[in-house]
């Protein structure tokens, strides 16, 4: 199962960000959107992915953090049905 989560921060908070949501290790996509909702970028990603697919990844997401004020970064993780059903 599939669930979606959303951050709103500031560009220069992006990248760190990432880093720290990729090194959860059950991300399966990530997307940047402006403020008005708009997506500047989206970067599928796998389950386990490696250093070195995360290396462009986070360079182009370090480039566009230079021009975005306020974002929001929507996470798509992948859960097994019984974390999905967990309240929070």
């Amino acid at each position: 199962m599939t669930t979606k989560e959303t951050f709103s921060l500031h560009g220069k908070n992006l990248v760190n960000k990432v880093k720290e949501l990729i090194e959860e290790g059950n991300i399966t996509s990530i997307s940047i959107n402006d403020k008005y909702g708009k997506t500047l970028a989206h970067f599928p990603l796998t389950i386990g992915v490696v250093a070195a697919v995360v290396a462009p990844v986070l360079a182009a997401i370090g480039a566009l953090a230079i021009f975005v004020g306020e974002c929001s970064l929507v996470v798509e993780r992948e859960v097994d049905d019984e974390e999905a059903k967990k309240p929070e």
